[in-house]
């Protein structure tokens, strides 16, 4: 590995390795630095991808790294642990040094964030081991794959009854639980009642499986419901604690009144608050999909080329003026 690049890409699924991949056919010197622990990784496969539907998460992310390492993108699995702002080399003011979790130290012109989101789940027993499987939390991702089955919306944010009516287009055997009736107002109510959707209102005990499979949730009087998929919304939290050093911290998330999780803000380009640092994917967008993810890598990369391209130009023309 190179101790210098054009660009550091931290993370590597969908995101940084689109960004990767226009700024290597750009003929740009990329890294991308991925500790293995992609959001989807729970997931069978990854849907609405055209011309990839259904592909498993960890094929599309191997078909990625082959197809950047064809345009010289060096790819490396490791954690950063530190970054941070440096002194340019005179021609480009802009620098940065990252760290990593070997020890290893890399230096950059500029940086693209794409290291993604944690998903915060609801406290309830046996919910995080079935999570990705068993327990979904998005209709366009899961929903074919539950369609006509007892679906179970676990609510337990205003929002959930938003989510109860998405899982009702594809099922017409859905229970909401409502695990506090402040939750849901009389007009919800009666909208839930209107498409059919059972209520069972109180506090949920546990998610119940057998083997591997899901099949119930119990309730906290003890009553088991026999369910074939649960749906449950998480807090996306943005991974971001390594940009400390830049000063970058992410920014609440609020959908419908609630909390989502959190994210970096950026302008169109994915162009951050810092200058040469760019992000893309579910670090800036907790609800984009796997091919939103990826559109917004390619825009980032190649805002960066660009940006490149003008800071190349004015080295250039400070040679000129200074007869070098």
């Amino acid at each position: 590995m190179s101790d210098h690049f054009d660009v550091i890409v931290i993370g590597g699924s969908a995101a940084g390795l689109s960004a990767a991949l226009i700024l290597g056919r750009s003929r740009r010197s990329v890294l991308v630095v991925d500790a293995g622990e992609p959001r989807n990784a729970p997931a069978a496969g990854a849907h609405n991808y055209l011309g990839r539907e259904g592909v498993a998460p960890a094929e599309l992310t191997r078909i990625g790294r082959q197809e950047v390492a064809a345009y010289g993108v060096q790819v490396t699995a490791g954690r950063i642990v530190a970054t941070s702002a440096t002194d340019g080399d005179g021609t480009d003011p802009v620098a940065f040094s990252v760290t990593l979790d070997s020890g290893a130290v890399v230096t950059a012109r500029r940086l693209v964030v794409a290291s993604g989101a944690v998903d915060v789940l609801p406290e309830v027993p046996g919910l995080a081991e079935q999570w990705g499987r068993g327990v979904v939390h998005c209709p366009f991702c899961h929903g074919w794959e539950i369609r006509d089955q007892r679906i179970g919306i676990l609510v337990t944010t205003p929002n959930g009854v938003h989510h109860a009516l998405m899982f009702r287009a594809l099922s017409d055997r859905v229970t909401a639980f409502v695990t506090d009736p402040a939750l849901v107002d009389d007009t919800a109510m009666a909208g839930l009642t209107a498409r059919g959707i059972g209520v069972i209102t109180g506090p949920v005990a546990r998610v119940v499986s057998s083997g591997d499979v899901l099949t119930g949730v119990e309730t906290g009087s003890g009553e088991v419901v026999p369910l074939d998929a649960l749906a449950a919304a998480s807090t996306a939290e943005a991974r971001v604690d390594v940009l400390a050093g830049l000063g970058l911290v992410a920014e609440d998330v609020v959908v419908g009144g609630s909390r989502f999780g959190s994210a970096l803000v950026v302008d169109a380009a994915g162009q951050t608050g810092v200058r040469g640092v760019y992000a893309a994917g579910n670090v800036t967008a907790p609800m984009a999909t796997v091919i939103a993810s990826a559109a917004a890598g390619t825009q980032a990369g190649a805002a960066v080329h660009g940006d490149l391209v003008q800071a190349d130009l004015a080295a250039a023309l400070a040679g000129v003026a200074a007869g070098v």
